[in-house]
């Protein structure tokens, strides 16, 4: 209907300004073609006086041969006055064929103007033609534009009745959630006091050894008293958690470092990747801690790693592990915000300090085996008292913390924003920072705490004069890529030479001394090396990789 009142209003207006048009341009001529009428009947009726004027003057000659003496004076006169019409008559007939010529030649403007209106008014037409079709595809665009809409309206419609349904779905899960995170909520409470049952219970059962130790170390010492014995060159102490245990002295700086050179054993260290490698101060005891949650130890023997005991207690994958100076305890950090301590001759799990947000990337014992200190993913380092259990002091470093060293009184921390940031542990600022080309992932220091080595995404490993806090060498090799942000590296124990692993399985070895590249080892692993390990006996590294394998390399 609507297309239809359409049709009619243009129909109807083109109509009107054909109406228009005829009045106007009948009004232009009109009036000359009334003019050109008149002169057409004055053309005739000069042509019928002429004829009779003709008629007349035949009959008067004819009339004059008849009676040629009558009248002579009539004639005479009537001569002058035809004579004097006649000569009126031609001045008129000039007049008019003058006024004839100039009618024509107006009529001919007119004619020319008439097929020029008629050249317009075809033009007009053919624009009209033009036009409608115009008119006629655009109704079409206008109808398909419609369906289009009506098309649109109906699916805006269909979206408006999914996302009201969507609402009532979000409303009902929300709803859901909360009370799936009260239930949560309630879980940890639970957890948290079963825990805190727990750790009583291993409290009471640590008391009850300790005492029994006590007594045995009493009752060993009045033996003692009663009769001599020979000196033992091992000596016995009170280690940093308060309880007795035998430890032998800690071996002085290696002096005759050996540059690995084969592969002596391969082995499947863990089940998944292999995060983490350390030997302890004897060079007999290597700890790995993997993916699977495990922290295993072995115990070297001629050139091979022979299975001693497994560490459990860890929710998540092992980031790194450390062993005090004295070899009795072992730290492990894990993916699970957590940092665990075990004792070596046991296995037993001794603590668990949590309270990071994030996964424990990094820890380390202090000189004095009483403090330990973490770094985590949630950019803070927690100072931590052993003999307390509690956290001393928690400190926000702004980024990342891959991996964290430790002097007297001095914590350097490796950061993802690559910067190794010097914190003194009596105060919460940094000493100073020292910023790399990338991200720094390990951090070691030689044997008398004067140079810092550091690894980093740049794939460069760079020594640090911690004297002066700058870069003293830059090592890197065509062909040494850096795996990950975690990749390990390590000073032999005379700061003699530098060992790491690339991602293309090669263990890459550095000459202090040098500066050169001393020796690339690459029949051991097939995927990238995480961690490398030098024996403080200077004979042995072990080197661990993203698959599952480790590897203990020397020269023999």
């Amino acid at each position: 209907m609507a297309g239809r009142g359409v049709e009619c209003l243009w129909k109807r207006h083109v109509i009107e300004e054909l109406k228009q048009r005829d009045r106007v341009q009948r009004q232009a001529f009109e009036e000359i073609i009334h003019q050109y009428n008149r002169l057409l009947e004055r053309s005739d009726f000069q042509a019928v006086l002429s004829e009779r004027l003709h008629t007349e003057k035949y009959e008067q000659q004819n009339r004059q041969d008849l009676s040629p003496g009558v009248d002579g004076g009539r004639s005479d006169s009537l001569q002058q006055e035809m004579a004097q019409m006649r000569i009126k008559h031609q001045e008129e007939l000039t007049e008019l064929h003058k006024k004839r010529g100039e009618l024509a030649q107006s009529v001919i403007e007119l004619n020319n103007q008439i097929q020029q209106k008629d050249k317009e008014i075809q033009s007009n037409e053919s624009k009209m033609l033009e036009y409608q079709q115009q008119i006629s595809h655009l109704e079409g665009e206008c109808r398909e534009l419609r369906n289009c809409l009506a098309d649109l309206e109906r699916a805006n419609q269909t979206l408006r009745d999914e996302y009201d349904a969507l609402q009532i779905t979000f409303g009902a899960l929300e709803e859901k959630l909360r009370k799936t995170t009260e239930d949560n909520q309630e879980l940890v409470s639970r957890w948290m006091a079963e825990k805190a049952q727990e750790a009583n219970k291993l409290n009471a059962e640590n008391e009850k050894d300790r005492k029994r130790r006590q007594a045995k170390l009493q009752k060993e010492l009045a033996d003692a008293a009663k009769e001599p014995l020979p000196i033992d060159p091992r000596r016995r102490s009170m280690n940093s958690f308060g309880t007795s245990t035998e430890t032998a002295e800690v071996p002085s700086p290696c002096t005759d470092v050996r540059v690995p050179s084969t592969a002596l054993h391969i082995f499947e260290a863990h089940d998944g990747e292999v995060n983490a490698v350390r030997f302890g101060p004897g060079s007999r005891l290597l700890a790995t801690g993997g993916m699977d949650r495990r922290v295993k130890l072995w115990e070297v023997i001629s050139g091979h790693c022979e299975p001693k005991g497994v560490l459990t207690g860890s929710n998540a994958g092992i980031t790194s592990v450390d062993f005090d100076s004295a070899g009795s305890y072992l730290l492990a950090a894990s993916n699970d915000f957590a940092s665990r301590i075990w004792t070596v001759d046991d296995y037993r799990l001794r603590h668990t300090l949590t309270g990071h947000s994030g996964k424990v990337l990094s820890a380390r014992f202090l000189l004095d085996n009483a403090r330990i200190v973490s770094g985590s993913y949630d950019r803070t380092l927690k100072l931590w008292d052993l003999r307390s259990k509690v956290c001393m002091k928690t400190v926000f470093a702004g980024s990342s913390c891959n991996d964290i060293v430790c002097t007297e009184q001095c914590v350097m921390s490796g950061h993802f924003d690559k910067k190794i940031r010097f914190w003194d542990i009596r105060a919460e600022s940094t000493v100073c920072e020292l910023e790399l080309l990338g991200r720094v992932t390990s951090l070691d220091l030689n044997h008398d705490r004067t140079e810092l080595l550091a690894c980093s995404r740049d794939d460069h490993v760079k020594i640090i004069d911690l004297r002066c806090n700058a870069v003293r060498q830059t090592f890197s090799a065509e062909g040494f890529k850096c795996g990950s942000d975690f990749t390990r590296v390590t000073f032999s124990p005379d700061g003699s030479f530098v060992a790491a692993g690339s991602s293309d399985g090669v263990l890459y070895i550095w000459n202090v001394l040098t500066g050169k590249l001393e020796k690339t080892l690459d029949k051991g692993h097939s995927s990238t090396i995480n961690s490398v390990s030098w024996s403080p006996s200077g004979a042995y590294v072990a080197s661990v990789e993203k698959g599952s394998k480790a590897v203990l390399w020397s020269d023999m």
